[in-house]
């Protein structure tokens, strides 16, 4: 019995010693995406060119432009009703760039037609060779 409370005892200083430097990390990572997403939305700029997808950590989704951005905050206009909203960088989970389609859809979009106008090509030349 006593053997098995000396294991015990081990076990839970272990554990407890491991799970303290986890919770630091933890407040650490967190400091290091709010650097993220300020360096995201200066790197996104302001203006109607600024198309932004944002992800609040209450899992609310908002798109729009960044109209103006500050230390703490920055303004997501809608795209349509051009109604600003103030979003502190701290209630931001993420941050995605809009800026139209993606090299992979567009490179899919090519292959797509070329291989298109192949195969009409060919066809055509078949049905002629008779």
């Amino acid at each position: 019995m006593r053997i098995y409370l000396i294991c015990l005892l081990a076990t839970v200083l272990v554990v407890s010693g491991i799970s303290m430097p986890v919770a630091a990390q933890q407040s650490n990572s967190e400091g290091a995406t709010l650097e993220k997403i300020k360096a995201k939305v200066a790197k996104l700029g302001i203006g109607e060119k600024a198309k932004a997808t944002v992800i609040l950590k209450d899992g609310t989704k908002k798109k729009g432009y960044i109209g103006q951005a500050a230390s703490d905050d920055f303004i997501l206009r809608d795209r349509k009703t051009d109604l600003p909203t103030t979003v502190r960088y701290s209630d931001v989970s993420k941050i995605e760039s809009n800026r139209g389609h993606s090299t992979a859809r567009n490179l899919g979009i090519g292959i797509g037609i070329g291989a298109g106008a192949f195969l009409a090509i060919l066809l055509i030349s078949i049905a002629h060779l008779d």
